[in-house]
This record gives structure tokens, sequence and C-alpha cells, in this order.
């Protein structure tokens, strides 16, 4: 295996969510963790668990804003959290009890993709800023009757508008989220790419 070294250029991309650069962070560490956790962990599952739990908690230190500031130190900061998750990963095995053969067929899996949860969370990031920026009218509608689930016939009554207008109102407010929303993802991407 060869070495990588990481720079400013490097983290920055990282940090910026580039998805050439994550899918390179990803397997060059998914490889060092494999050879690290063979020989400390007994199934397969266990050590994708405790890899794609190293990758949630470095992805989200890398987006905070208390995040890596020295790149040449970032596989130092990936081995120390996975060290620390694989201690967690004992304790928590230590405390509990094994279930038998036929009860851990009918669990679901649990693994969560770590690449795929950070796209989610930038999603909802970008969804939020967006309806932040709708004008007034359309936030509180679409808050009202999409994020808050309210009846539509008390929706009806604060807005002062029958369910056929409501309606009609509806149907602006999403058109305009969505032109929005393709607006903000379409720059973030070009942004991305430059």
């Amino acid at each position: 295996m060869q070495f990588f070294a990481f720079d400013g250029p490097y983290l920055e991309r990282l940090r910026a969510g580039d998805y050439r650069t994550q899918e390179h962070f990803v397997s060059y560490f998914s490889e060092l963790m494999r050879l690290k956790l063979h020989s400390r962990l007994r199934s397969e599952q266990a050590i994708e668990d405790v890899r794609q739990e190293t990758f949630a908690r470095v992805f989200a230190t890398l987006r905070s804003g208390a995040g890596i500031r020295e790149p040449e130190r970032l596989g130092a900061f990936v081995n120390s959290t996975c060290n620390n998750v694989l201690l967690e990963s004992y304790r928590s095995s230590s405390r509990n009890t094994p279930l038998e053969e036929e009860d851990s067929e009918r669990l679901p899996d649990q693994a969560v993709d770590a690449l795929n949860t950070l796209i989610h969370k930038q999603a909802a990031e970008n969804v939020r800023r967006v309806i932040d920026e709708l004008p007034e009218r359309d936030r509180r509608l679409l808050k009202e009757v999409f994020l808050e689930e309210r009846d539509k016939d008390l929706v009806c009554h604060d807005f002062g508008v029958d369910r056929n207008y409501l309606r009609v109102l509806l149907h602006r407010a999403k058109q305009n989220f969505r032109s929005m929303y393709l607006k903000t993802v379409t720059q973030r991407e070009q942004a991305g790419g430059e």
C-alpha cells in the first residue's frame, strides 16, 4: 500500500464535500482500518460497523468549526477516532448478552453508510436554507402543511382562504421552492467544480 501525504487543499476539498476526494478518503482509510480491525474483531459486520462509525465521526468533525486544522495530522486523527470507536465497541459488546442465532437473523441490518449519511445531511441543510430564503407567506405555508402537518382546514382559517385557493397557494409555494432549491444546488455544484 502506498501512503498518501495530506495537504491543505485536500482537506478543504474534503470539507467542501468534493465527491472524488471523499471517495479517495474513504477508500484509502477503509483499507488501513480493515488491516487494523481484522485482528481485533471477530466478524466482518463488527469491522464494518466500526469503520462506518469512524467515518461518520470524522466527517462530522471535518464539517464542524472546531475541525482539523493541520492536514498532516489527518491520518493520526482518523486512527485515534477508530481506536475510540473500537474501545466503545468492546465496552458495548461486553455489556450486551449474545443473541441466539435465530434471533440475530430477524434483526434489521443497522449498518449506516457514512457517505450516504453525509449526503442526506447536506440535502437537509439545503432544504432548510432554501425554506428560510422563501417569502414569508410561502415559508409559513410549506412549514405548516408539510413540516408541521397541520390540519388543512386550520391552515385555511389562518390564511383566510378556502381549500381550493389553498391548493393554488401550495402549488405556487412548491414551485417557488423547487426553482430556488435547484438554483442553490446548481450554484454549489459549480462552486465545487471550480
